[in-house]
């Protein structure tokens, strides 16, 4: 009892000490008593202080090219809006149940703050609030502006002191703006439940509307649910409802009770439902339509320093900044991938096709398509990572590019002065003559004289670029990329943006030429990209324009560089045209345009990819087995319902492929390849055919 009795012996003090503080703000100071009163505030320096009011957490609000939403991010699901978007009567009810004098008084009420002090003192502790709008509007401020627990724990803190601080900043805010400016700003900070913060995002959670069209028991609802959002959360369970129910109709006797609406139009609000939807608030990439996309442009702000100084900076600026991020991706042409996909791969099968559609000459990534849904729910079949893109996007290690790396050794003959008949006589092996027959980029020498490469397709025989090409054959690369250099070949791959999807260094090794390091396709359709840009290199692109909360639009223009000689490139096209029409491709067939590409089967049918350009679009298609492609390879394998005895490049990537850029290219008039430079490239200059009686033994063409 003593211990009690003093508790409320230093609330009275304290109390006592309050409310003449409380009256000085109050009421005006007209001398005598008055002019005590101001002295009194003086002495504690209770003066207005300015209330650092940083905006916010909004959503940030991710479109494709077209304008379409593709996801949203945010830490706390908030929309702000104008104070002539919320309805009359939904600020009505918040004034009526929250502060019903807060029109009438200044930075604190002075009735509702004794009322609540003699509540406090009868209860020998802090027991009841008497804040007013402008002061939860300052509580509401400090706590998101808290960076650490002890911040966080100060903005709540049970105490005269903080009340004191509190009503300092509430001073400078009454100072600073009109009441409804408040009014305003408190409606949209407010937290009301089911993860819904402000009142725009309050009213479309809880009922599917604007706040511009909430209705009587709708606004009654939500400006009952500010008191205790947790307690009173409809999307906890019935209990929880059912509080919300009984506070909605405190609120509608109040407002009746204060005149602002009849006892008729109480008693029939009252009689309305809840009519709490549970509107699912947009989420972050699980939720989006195009979850990889979604996922690159995530990982592309949160590697990007121009976003924030660190990885925390650049989170909180896309989970609080309200940013509207404008896209690369194109919906018609991202339809036109998934349906490729669909059609010869099911989501329940072992292996995974992924799919990137980049744009040459500007890098623009139009499509990014998986055959796997994304997800964290394996029993479902749903993968967790990036399949389409690096680690740097959130993906995984990727899978090895096989024959499609063979361009870079073509690239890098047509580079050193080889013509498209220059060639040779290849057998049905290689093996390395020695361990100096290929160095890599750092000198040293990395050839494998005990290994034995073989041919997965094509004959052995005399080749030349563009048969060697045409019929993918293994044993012509490698003797190509002896004769050309490995650097050299790396060096061509590295200028056409190629790396490895895990972010290590390139393998250097004399297979290098058949595709042992794991890519994933949006680094190889922009490689090939390149060569449909006629050698210009653009590396990947998903961002177009950012538009901060206040409006101001950042653009973000295409990264540019001309890799390759124009007339390289397309000497390059030329050879891989022939793919289609006289090489691996033959049998699946072109697409009704100038188009190219090359197949890539991995050793042992591990993976399978194509790539492929036409002068206006680039796309690249990968098949591998996530569980690991080297232990659960593509051999007797069944995948969209059809049994593969094994899966090369042109038995599923490359359909997919074509499928894809014919639906794709629907409505994009057809743009031709430049001619090849015939005076230079056609023909042959020292790796010229021997004569016939010189080639006996060989397999024909």
């Amino acid at each position: 009892m003593a211990r009690r009795g003093t508790k409320v012996v230093r609330l009275a003090a304290a109390g006592a000490a309050a409310g003449v503080l409380l009256a000085a703000i109050a009421v005006p100071a007209v001398g005598g008593a008055g002019a005590g009163l101001v002295a009194a505030a003086d002495q504690i320096d209770l003066k207005p202080v300015d209330l650092v009011e940083p905006p916010p957490a909004e959503v940030t609000i991710v479109l494709d090219a077209k304008g379409g939403e593709i996801a949203r991010f945010y830490e706390e699901y908030r929309e702000v809006v104008g104070f002539d978007d919320i309805a009359d009567v939904m600020k009505t009810a918040i004034v009526a149940i929250e502060d019903f004098r807060f029109y009438e008084h200044g930075a604190i009420d002075l009735e509702g703050t004794l009322r609540a002090l003699a509540t406090n003192l009868q209860a020998g502790e802090v027991a009841q609030g008497g804040s007013s709008i402008t002061q939860q509007y300052v509580k509401q401020v400090l706590l998101n502006s808290a960076g650490t627990d002890a911040e966080r724990e100060a903005a709540l803190e049970t105490s005269y002191a903080r009340k004191l601080n509190e009503l300092r900043y509430a001073m400078g805010v009454e100072k600073k703006y009109t009441k409804d400016q408040i009014l305003e700003k408190y409606l949209n900070i407010a937290y009301f439940g089911a993860g819904a913060y402000g009142v725009e995002a309050a009213a479309e959670r809880f009922f599917g509307v604007r706040a511009a069209d909430l209705t009587l028991p709708q606004a009654a609802t939500l400006a009952g649910a500010v008191q205790d959002p947790n307690a009173t959360d409809p999307n906890l369970g019935r209990r929880q409802r059912e509080r919300l129910l009984k506070r909605r109709d405190v609120v509608l006797d109040r407002m009746a009770e204060l005149g602002r609406i009849t006892r008729e139009q109480a008693g029939k609000a009252k009689a309305a439902r809840l009519g709490y939807k549970g509107t699912r608030l947009p989420g972050g990439c699980e939720s989006s339509e195009y979850p990889y996309f979604c996922l690159y442009v995530r990982h592309e702000i949160l590697g990007n320093p121009d976003f924030g100084p660190t990885a925390e900076a650049r989170l909180a600026t896309l989970n609080r900044g309200g940013l509207t991020i404008r896209t690369t991706l194109d919906p018609a042409m991202q339809a036109a991938a998934e349906r490729a996909i669909r059609a010869r791969v099911h989501a329940t099968d072992r292996p995974v096709a992924a799919e990137a559609l980049v744009q040459p000459g500007t890098g623009a990534i139009k499509a990014m398509a998986a055959s796997r849904p994304y997800g964290n729910r394996a029993a479902r079949g749903e993968i967790s990572y990036n399949l389409v893109a690096d680690a740097a996007h959130g993906g995984g290690t990727g899978f090895q590019a096989g024959s499609t790396f063979k361009t870079f050794t073509l690239i890098s003959a047509l580079k050193q002065g080889m013509k498209v008949d220059d060639g040779f006589t290849v057998g049905a092996g290689y093996r390395a003559a020695g361990y100096a027959a290929f160095k890599n980029c750092a000198g040293g020498n990395i050839g494998d004289p005990t290994h034995t490469v073989t041919n997965d397709e094509g004959s052995p025989g005399w080749k030349t670029l563009r048969t060697g090409t045409w019929g993918s054959v293994n044993t012509f690369f490698m003797e190509l990329e002896r004769r050309v250099g490995l650097c050299e070949t790396v060096t061509t791959a590295k200028s056409l943006g190629i790396r490895r999807a895990d972010g290590r260094a390139l393998q250097e090794y004399e297979t290098f030429t058949l595709g042992i390091n794991e890519m994933d396709p949006v680094t190889v359709a922009a490689a090939y990209a390149a060569i449909g840009a006629r050698g210009t290199y653009c590396a990947p692109m998903a961002i177009t324009r950012i538009t901060d909360r206040n409006g101001k639009a950042t653009r973000y223009r295409p990264k540019c560089r001309q890799a390759l000689e124009p007339a390289i490139a397309d000497a390059t096209a030329d050879v891989l045209s022939g793919v289609f029409t006289k090489g691996t491709m033959s049998g699946v067939g072109g697409i009704g345009r100038d188009a190219a590409g090359k197949t890539g089967t991995t050793d042992g049918y591990a993976t399978a990819w194509f790539a492929g350009f036409t002068p206006d679009l680039a796309a690249a298609v990968s098949i591998g087995d996530p569980r690991g492609s080297q232990r659960h390879k593509l051999v007797g394998v069944t995948i969209g319902g059809r049994y593969y005895g094994i899966v090369a490049g042109a038995s599923l990537p490359g359909p997919i492929w074509k499928e894809t850029m014919i639906g794709a290219l629907r409505k994009v008039p057809p743009s031709s390849f430049t001619p090849i430079d015939r005076t230079r490239f056609e023909g042959c200059a020292t790796h010229c055919r021997p004569a016939p009686e010189e080639d006996a033994g060989e397999e024909p063409e």
